[in-house]
């Protein structure tokens, strides 16, 4: 809750110096359709976090959805879930949060961790993960997890998605009307098309450009995840064992859907808009001890 108050807290002052600023500089008198630069903060803010928060909060909920998770309630005689169930268990006891659900779905191997409270969060592995790997390197990707609660990453990254799109949404407005002031005659009222046009244009461009922010704070995530299940379980070799099985394994994620890849331990590397670091750069990171 800290972390969110604080986060919303910056973003409104920034809000605020950004709004003065457009203030000075002529701005204040806002013509896209609202009466002034405050009004429109204002809406940023609200459209800009709303979808954020509430993807957030239905987290778990789709992610159960949208990859099938069967949550364990208990492990009836299997004695891979019960292993699952009390790793966790003793993996959230390290860390001092409280004991996520557990699930398991059918796919390729990756794993995965949501929610929006660390004491009520989501850790899932999949099929492909429990059967291609040994019980130690599972049990570093489930510490790689479980540093995701810990670090509030969920949360964090929501924020930052928040705050982009806040900045998207107030940007392309206050420079579509700048636009706009100069292409209409004295006589014209309101919004013109050049105000429209360059609203368009520039949600796309600005939109691409925040989506490289938030990707590049993906990447530091995945990084500190990493670092994190080294020292929830004493040594990092059974980290790098389970990233290198990854990458031998191919699984980059694929088939997760769009909208949860981001979540998993494996995903899509190699460019800007990358939500995880190469697996050799996540590697050489742990065994140079940083944390990326």
């Amino acid at each position: 809750m800290k972390r969110i108050f604080l986060f919303l807290l910056t973003n409104l002052a920034v809000m605020v110096v950004v709004g003065a600023i457009a203030a000075l500089f002529g701005l204040g008198h806002y013509e896209g359709g609202l009466t002034n630069i405050g009004s429109l903060m204002a809406l940023s803010l609200v459209v800009g976090f709303t979808g954020a928060i509430i993807s957030l909060l239905m987290s778990k909920f789709m992610a159960k959805m949208s990859m099938g998770v069967r949550i364990i309630q208990e492990p009836g005689g299997n004695a891979d879930e019960a292993w699952l169930l009390a790793t966790v268990r003793q993996l959230a006891d390290q860390a001092g949060i409280g004991m996520p659900d557990v699930g398991i779905y059918e796919g390729e191997p990756n794993a995965f961790a949501t929610g929006a409270f660390k004491n009520s969060a989501l850790v899932a592995v999949s099929t492909g993960l429990l059967q291609g790997m040994s019980r130690e390197e599972v049990k570093a990707v489930l510490g790689h997890e479980i540093a995701h609660v810990t670090n509030g990453d969920m949360v964090t990254m929501t924020l930052i998605q928040g705050v982009m799109n806040t900045f998207v949404f107030f940007a392309s407005r206050v420079i579509g009307s700048l636009v706009d002031s100069y292409l209409r005659r004295d006589n014209e009222r309101g919004s013109g098309v050049g105000y429209f046009v360059t609203v368009m244009v520039l949600q796309v461009v600005f939109g691409l450009l925040a989506n490289i922010v938030v990707a590049w704070f993906s990447r530091q995530r995945e990084f500190r995840a990493d670092s994190g299940s080294a020292r929830l379980l004493g040594q990092p070799q059974s980290m790098i064992r389970a990233l290198e099985r990854l990458g031998g394994m191919h699984a980059q994620g694929q088939e997760m859907p769009k909208a949860m890849a981001a979540m998993g331990i494996a995903g899509l590397p190699g460019h800007w808009f990358a939500s995880h670091p190469p697996m050799e750069a996540r590697i050489a990171a742990l065994r140079a001890g940083g944390n990326g």
